[in-house]
């Protein structure tokens, strides 16, 4: 059972904040592209319901936009199929020109903002139980889950810090792994006339709603909260709304995708606009809860800026801003590199994972000659990427895979050995 209200169906037009011509010019694309259709396939494609779709064609048949086709089959009680007239073709080209998008209706900016606010990440509560289990698979410092949780429960930023391959963005992804709820997030938005894109099958998890409950409006998705991590890749200009001009028609931006979830920004420091440049841009938000975006049509328009936002960073806090751009980030945590401890830990969980026999005397004396002896930096990225070369030498060779002081001095030739850093320890 979800604790959130929800969207349910709308009986009329006037319930889906629509006007009846943006509706008729949505069904007259639907039938443009698809062909005779009818009411039911009409309200499949645009996820209003039948009677409201029948609506739409009574209105479309006055209007000369749509004529009948007869019955769907031989059984009186079937469908009647419609098809477009020429005057509703002329209608479906004149709106296509105006936007492609055809696909399910959206809902209006007010009732957006609404159903985020009700289902905002502050109101769930992370306890040590579901961040244990969220983060079983990864092998953690100690004190690094009394610091974890608060900051998951702040709904607010993060920086996770430290030197590379210590697991900054796995725990990222155990951080969102651990909300539960269930959320809901619409196919596409309208804003003025400009249609926005926001459910995105590649970031959004899609959960079985359940059938006891009370019908929802399927225009609305349930999901889990999200989690989107972007990296080095990400631009200033890819935080703002994307216009195709050939479509036209808007997609959000990724963060706003992560909305009532976590936006993880990986690699953080490395993508072409600096760090100070990223956090100015969201000093507002971050500051405030709500993004102004853009249309191009000039309009601007303000939308809630609801998630959990962790910096991951192989650079040190003061490295990445100025003291007023880094208040802004609630919670700074410092991964540290793995004990020895730790390393083997990982190891042996990697050579489990690997089908690799553990043999722990070998690695422990790996340990000490190459990051004790040698002062270089342990990684837990380090085994698995051993292993993996162990397992690319022994097949090249066809002698048997496993762990031996010879191979690890092979694989470790591979590894990009550094010295610790000043203020890493």
């Amino acid at each position: 059972m979800t604790k959130f209200h929800y969207p349910e169906p709308p009986k009329t037009v006037e319930e889906t904040g629509l006007s009846m011509s943006f509706l008729i010019n949505l069904v007259a694309k639907v039938m443009y592209e698809r062909g005779t259709l009818t009411p039911l396939l009409i309200a499949e494609e645009i996820k209003l319901s039948k009677l409201i779709c029948r609506l739409l064609i009574k209105e479309m048949t006055r209007l000369l936009l749509v004529e009948a086709q007869g019955l769907e089959s031989a059984d009186i009680k079937s469908d009647i199929r419609y098809s477009l007239t020429d005057a509703g073709r002329k209608v479906a080209i004149e709106a296509m020109l105006a936007s492609q998008y055809v696909g399910p209706a959206p809902v209006t900016l007010e009732a957006f903002t609404a159903q985020i606010k009700e289902q905002s990440i502050h109101t769930e509560e992370i306890h040590r139980d579901d961040l244990v289990e969220a983060s079983k698979h990864l092998v953690l410092p100690k004190g690094m889950m009394a610091q974890l949780g608060p900051a998951a429960n702040s709904g607010r930023s993060v920086l996770l810090y430290g030197e590379p391959g210590n697991g900054k963005t796995s725990l990222a992804q155990a951080l969102g792994d651990a909300f539960s709820d269930t959320v809901y997030f619409p196919y596409a938005m309208l804003v003025g006339n400009q249609i926005i894109k926001f459910f995105d099958e590649t970031l959004h998890e899609v959960v079985e709603q359940d059938p006891e409950m009370p019908p929802l409006d399927a225009r609305w998705v349930p999901c889990r909260r999200p989690v989107v991590i972007a990296g080095g890749e990400l631009t200033l200009p890819m935080l703002d709304l994307s216009f195709d001009v050939t479509s036209r028609f808007y997609e959000a931006p990724m963060h706003f995708k992560a909305l009532c979830g976590v936006f993880v920004l990986d690699d953080f420091g490395r993508q072409v606009s600096t760090p100070q440049e990223f956090l100015n841009r969201w000093i507002v938000p971050l500051e405030k809860g709500f993004d102004i975006l853009s249309l191009h049509t000039g309009r601007k328009f303000m939308v809630p800026f609801d998630q959990l936002v962790v910096f991951s960073s192989n650079m040190f806090p003061e490295e990445l801003g100025d003291g007023a751009s880094l208040r802004r980030i609630y919670f700074k945590i410092y991964v540290p590199c793995p004990t020895r401890e730790d390393f083997l830990k990982i190891f042996e969980d990697a050579c489990r994972d690997l089908a690799f026999d553990w043999k722990p005397d070998v690695v422990g004396d790996f340990f000490t000659k190459e990051y004790e002896e040698k002062q270089h930096i342990t990684s837990g990225a380090h085994p698995r990427f051993l292993l993996q070369h162990i397992d690319a030498y022994c097949r090249y060779e066809d002698v048997p895979r496993e762990v031996t002081p010879e191979y690890l001095e092979i694989a470790s030739r591979n590894v990009t050995a550094s010295k610790r850093r000043a203020g890493s320890e």
